[in-house]
């Protein structure tokens, strides 16, 4: 990276359907703490998204708004150098997905594969609403409404980030050549394992361990957590590759030598799954401790994140109704 970015806009941003977990860290937040420096990043808030599959749980709505920005800037987002925005206060966005989707036909996104997994995930067989089939344009509007030139996304995200460069392509061709084509930015680590060990860490699937977890919370879950299910006792060798005690070890414990020896004897049988729990336990409470300290410093002006979001949006909206504009004229929709 290097400031020449600092002049790309830069598209990414999270559903406000509750806390954000170790695997938002490990997946997104991470890279985006060291992007904000680097491009000119615009942190979405989505709301509308979080319709497509939660519309009859607003009850938490605002709340769980405002905890996710609290969630942004206690691992290190900061609003000075970001913008955060919320997506329904950008009214372009929607009216964009409208334009867009006349460009992309129903086959094309019914092979979006997120799209598949949440229908089947869901248990909607055909019975799923139109918000969510057209979710993935509205992702492409999410983009081309800045005309971002970069997206962060993990591997699973990749393929609405093609749908995205397949209709400005479509765009420029049939109307006028004004859309930048989104380069995807690959996070290194897409997924975390949740501590059930069944598939990745989840709000949906209880297995997460949360940004905002006390001390005690951590220590319940990882002892809890999910090893090898072959091994029985201490003294059976068991499997460290694979092994979701190991996967958060390698990410958390900063204790190299330690972590090597636990390998070493985990894999000999000479090892209780306890002390390699325990050491974990210790290792990510030493990575949250800074995250808790600055969250309590934010919540003492919990009062200026509505203020926060309010000026992201507005900032937002105004590069939005620049392009928007631009692109309406192109389809000979603006009346001179």
């Amino acid at each position: 990276m290097n400031d020449k970015n600092k002049n790309k806009i830069l598209v990414t941003g999270d559903r406000p359907t509750g806390n954000l977990h170790l695997g938002h860290y490990v997946g997104t937040l991470q890279n985006r703490i060291e992007l904000q420096d680097s491009y000119n990043c615009f942190f979405l808030i989505a709301d509308l998204h979080m319709l497509t599959t939660h519309q009859d749980k607003v009850g938490d709505l605002k709340e769980n708004i405002v905890e996710l920005v609290i969630d942004w800037m206690s691992v290190g987002l900061d609003p000075k150098k970001s913008c955060f925005y919320l997506q329904s206060m950008i009214p372009e966005i929607s009216e964009l997905a409208v334009l867009l989707s006349m460009l992309c036909s129903v086959p094309r996104i019914q092979r979006i594969p997120t799209l598949k997994e949440k229908i089947t995930a869901m248990n909607l067989n055909d019975n799923y609403s139109l918000g969510l089939l057209s979710y993935p344009v509205l992702m492409a509007s999410d983009i081309l409404a800045f005309n971002a030139s970069t997206v962060p996304v993990g591997e699973d995200q990749l393929s609405h980030v093609e749908l995205t460069r397949e209709i400005a392509r479509r765009f420029n061709s049939t109307y006028k050549e004004i859309l930048l084509e989104p380069e995807p930015l690959i996070s290194k680590n897409s997924r975390l394992v949740g501590t059930d060990g069944q598939g990745k860490m989840s709000k949906s699937l209880n297995n997460s361990i949360y940004l905002c977890d006390s001390e005690s919370v951590v220590k319940k879950k990882v002892m809890k957590m999910f090893t090898d299910p072959n091994r029985t006792s201490a003294d059976i060798p068991g499997k460290v590759e694979g092994n979701p005690v190991f996967i958060y070890h390698d990410i958390f414990n900063d204790n190299k030598e330690e972590l090597l020896d636990f390998k070493e004897r985990y894999s000999k049988g000479k090892i209780g799954d306890v002390e390699v729990k325990t050491s974990l336990v210790r290792s990510i409470n030493n990575f949250l401790d800074p995250i808790r300290e600055k969250r309590m410093e934010i919540l003492k002006n919990k009062e200026e994140i509505l203020d926060i979001i309010i000026e992201g949006s507005k900032k937002a909206r105004e590069i939005t109704k620049i392009n928007l504009e631009l692109i309406k004229e192109a389809m000979s929709l603006k009346l001179k």
